[in-house]
């Protein structure tokens, strides 16, 4: 057992472990963090947000240089894919941001112990920890363990990974050739981005979701804009459907639905299921030292990120909520400065939802059906890209900008954005939410012309039919 007692260790290096660390640190605590991947990040840095963006970003170009260039009088001859070029792009850019938290480990002092945690019964005033590596464990004590493991893909019952045919996001964004005909089960956000990259670079790809629509928390006319764009771009999307069951052939694989019109059958060469994550608890221990997940299979914490025994936290996909790297980053924040004796709060009504298709879903406050369901009143005011002379130039006049207003004061209750950049837009947003910003507060900021953004200020004004270019 390691002679050192630390004030905090950190299970897990994802967005609300490391970052937790890092404030702990700085704080003046004494932290080691307990990663069992080879580098830091978890999965947003290593398989999730940062290379799904890279492989986003760099199909994107390939797309727009078959199919809009010509538009603006540049005229290419003989665009060929490097898939294993673009791969290594993505490669690279995680190396460099991993490799940087490590850096930033370094110069807080944080102690980086590789290797699998597992929770050991302690007593009331230190927790213990058994961390294994190539067959061999060693034991931590601290006084407090952060618990920040992250999630991982769920699979269906009848659709198992194997990493070659069913494949998880994971495995969809390390793909070395494009497959011919991809079948994505799920219409969500890891669904539809995943799917979005493999069709600009020449895959038959249809979408499959059980829902009437598509990225189901979303408003219903941000989501219908979107279907109508991703259907223009390829993809077949198909809602209401189900995959029962599928069959492996020497040509591919044979997959038996039911949809709305009766069932139906589709032949594609690998199918992505993409229909949700479960936080990663498995071989954590929690039932040596009295820990039960709930129903959801998360854990319940109190104001202080703290579970049910004491001395044991956890933030991110661990516990209730969204299961976003931003959130879990705030969170680890909030942990480490209530350890300390800050009055630290969190806004979790402030909270962006974003998907990184094109055109781009940004959200942050409450939605429509939400108000309706619970008879708030509001008015709304909407203003479309197609009369923004920024989105005409960039050629991105997809899309509209929603804003939601009491109905009383005027206080914006939630935008909602889909289009060009939503996802850096939607930050003006949260702030104005954040402060408590009316529609009037909104519509007096003077925005830079030609932008974007003009486009929420548009919005505020058409809550009371006053937008000027609408």
């Amino acid at each position: 057992m390691s002679e050192q007692i630390y004030d905090l260790i950190v299970i897990g290096a994802g967005p609300g472990g490391y970052v937790a660390a890092i404030r702990a640190s700085q704080l003046g605590f004494s932290v080691a963090v307990v990663e069992r991947r080879s580098t830091l990040g978890g999965v947003c840095l290593n398989e999730g947000c940062i290379p799904s963006k890279a492989l986003l970003e760099s199909s994107d170009h390939f797309a727009t240089a078959n199919n809009e260039l010509a538009e603006h009088g540049v005229e290419v001859a003989g665009v060929k894919l490097n898939l294993a070029q673009m791969m290594a792009r993505k490669d690279g850019i995680i190396k460099q941001l991993t490799g940087g938290i490590a850096g930033l480990f370094k110069k807080n002092k944080i102690t980086w112990i590789s290797g699998k945690a597992e929770l050991l019964p302690g007593s009331d005033s230190t927790k213990t920890i058994r961390v294994t590596r190539d067959g061999s464990g060693q034991e931590f004590t601290a006084k407090a363990i952060l618990l920040a493991t992250g999630s991982e893909a769920v699979p269906l019952p009848h659709l198992p990974f194997n990493g070659k045919t069913i494949i998880n996001a994971r495995d969809a964004l390390a793909l070395r050739e494009v497959p011919q005909r991809l079948l994505v089960v799920g219409g969500g956000v890891i669904g539809l981005e995943l799917g979005s990259v493999w069709s600009r670079l020449g895959s038959e790809v249809t979408v499959v979701e059980m829902l009437p629509q598509i990225l189901p928390q979303t408003d219903l006319q941000v989501a219908q804009v979107l279907q109508r764009s991703l259907k223009k771009q390829g993809l077949n999307i198909l809602l209401k459907t189900t995959l029962d069951q599928v069959e492996i052939t020497p040509t591919g694989i044979v997959a038996n639905l039911t949809a709305a019109k009766g069932p139906q059958q589709l032949h594609c060469d690998k199918i992505l299921v993409a229909t949700g994550r479960r936080a990663q608890t498995l071989g954590l221990g929690l039932e040596q030292v009295g820990l039960q997940p709930n129903q959801q299979g998360q854990l319940e914490v109190d104001e202080n990120y703290q579970t049910t025994v004491t001395g044991i936290y956890a933030v991110g996909d661990l516990i209730p909520g969204p299961m976003l790297a931003h959130k879990a980053s705030e969170e680890g924040v909030i942990f480490a400065e209530r350890l300390a004796g800050k009055q630290s709060s969190f806004n979790y009504q402030v909270v962006p939802a974003v998907t990184y298709t094109r055109p781009e879903v940004a959200s942050v406050g409450e939605n429509e059906s939400d108000l309706k369901e619970s008879n708030i009143p509001y008015k709304s005011g909407k203003f479309f890209f197609a009369a923004s002379g920024r989105a005409h130039c960039a050629g991105m006049s997809d899309g509209f900008v929603k804003v939601l207003a009491a109905g009383d004061s005027g206080r914006i209750l939630g935008i909602h954005i889909v289009g060009a950049h939503a996802s850096e837009l939607i930050a003006e947003a949260g702030a104005v939410i954040s402060f408590g910003g009316t529609i009037t507060d909104l519509a007096a900021i003077c925005h830079a012309h030609p932008t974007l953004a003009e486009a929420l200020k548009e919005a505020a004004l058409a809550v009371n039919r006053e937008a000027i270019h609408a």
